[in-house]
């Protein structure tokens, strides 16, 4: 149980750092152009993180069942440990705070989701075949008119992390330089005033800036939910939770709660509110086998990340905002629009997408649109090479800390 508290905690710990490293997604380009007060940009992007953070599960299902394999390449049963999932968060959390320091907006996802692969890796003794790459899902749905359809999905980190991790930049550039192309010829078709731009630039900017906000907590919030779905699990099957008390493991819901028909859009609808509500258990299964996380899981990582926002994170805004193009409001709109609606789709796919990478590089998509020297290309040198070594990094650290505490005998 000691250990699970402590599992516990970093992820808390991992979600907080994550909502001020990560508040500059949202309202770095809102500060600079001046349309919001900084504390004015940091409360609303609180609010929408925490918004955006009850809008699904899909990609903390793939956090917590769509990477690792429950077999290894020889057979045997396969189930992540809690120190696997602890090595994991710190490797992710001392990334954040390394990158935080130096101002740059690095890829918490990606962070997590290489210090889970190291420390997995580091139990597994090596054994590559305990990480999922590219497997199918296959599910049959009935329509209303009782038609069957075959659903069909993949899992895995080629799918869910490193496509994404090679397309999204460059979608979240193109898409950039297009908003902004469109939106430069239509105020030049017009004859709109300087004046009018700004004034109606500010206000779409301020709408775009909450949208941001709202898809920056509908994915990134998931991921900490998915690693502290999969610490749940590796607790159950550790038989952490045999000993409790039934007011522990399981809640009864109140009936007025119950009898609520809650809209199909909202995902408590899919944590299966009934009678009773897992706590401290294993948590439920979907039709495809990846866990759910249980509804205070959401709650906890959802206040969190909006905590952690409201914290700021100015080193790194100040980056984001002000060091790699000079922006005005409606090249804000462009940069955040843009980003946010990428961030949507992946969402809604399950794929925990970086964050960091699609908003840093509509930035500069809509800054090359102003014309190509207005991008601070040497800032945005330091930035890549952030991205590139990520990963390679908190594997390494994932591993080492795993191997660490094999060395002490906590883990095996």
């Amino acid at each position: 149980m000691t250990t699970f508290i402590l599992v516990l905690l970093a992820a808390i710990a991992f979600e907080y750092i994550n909502g001020f490293h990560d508040a500059a997604n949202a309202i770095a380009t809102v500060v600079s152009t001046k349309v919001m007060t900084p504390r004015q940009a940091i409360l609303m992007a609180a609010l929408t993180n925490l918004l955006g953070a009850f809008m699904g599960v899909a990609v903390a299902k793939t956090i917590s069942s769509g990477y690792i394999d429950s077999h290894t390449t020889e057979g045997a049963a396969f189930a992540v440990s809690q120190y696997a999932v602890l090595a994991a968060l710190l490797a992710g959390i001392v990334w954040n705070l390394v990158t935080w320091a130096g101002g740059i907006p690095s890829s918490s996802s990606h962070a997590l989701i290489g210090g889970l692969c190291g420390a997995v890796l580091a139990q597994a003794r090596g054994d590559w075949g305990v990480l999922i790459w590219n497997q199918k899902v296959t599910k049959q749905v009935t329509d209303a008119a009782g038609v069957v359809h075959e659903n069909v999905s993949y899992i895995g980190l080629w799918p869910k992390l490193v496509k994404p991790m090679l397309v999204s930049p460059m979608l979240g550039f193109a898409l950039g330089w297009l908003i902004m192309f469109i939106l430069t010829a239509l105020i030049v078709r017009l004859a709109m005033r300087p004046s009018f731009v700004q004034k109606w630039g500010g206000r779409m900017q301020v709408v775009s800036a909450a949208f941001m906000g709202f898809s920056h907590g509908s994915n990134d919030a998931q991921k900490t939910m998915g690693i502290m779905t999969l610490a749940l699990a590796a607790a159950a099957a550790s038989g952490t939770f045999h000993d409790l008390p039934a007011y522990l493991t399981h809640m009864d819901m109140p009936q007025f709660i119950t009898a609520i028909e809650w809209p199909a859009w909202f995902h408590i609808k899919d944590n299966h509110i009934a009678p009773s509500l897992p706590l401290l258990s294993e948590p439920a299964k979907d039709a495809k086998g990846q866990f759910t996380p249980p509804l205070w899981v959401v709650l906890v990582c959802a206040a969190t990340m909006a905590a952690g926002t409201a914290a700021g994170g100015w080193r790194i805004i100040k980056t984001m905002g002000h060091k790699m193009v000079k922006l005005q409001p409606v090249h804000g709109f462009a940069a955040e629009t843009s980003a946010a609606a990428i961030i949507e789709g992946a969402s809604a796919l399950g794929i925990p997408l970086s964050t960091t990478h699609v908003i840093s590089t509509s930035i500069m998509g809509v800054g090359a649109m102003k014309r190509f020297s207005a991008v601070k290309w040497g800032v945005v040198q330091r930035i890549i090479w952030a991205w590139v070594l990520t990963l390679p990094v908190t594997i390494t650290l994932g591993y080492l800390i795993f191997r660490a505490f094999a060395m002490a005998h906590l883990a095996k």
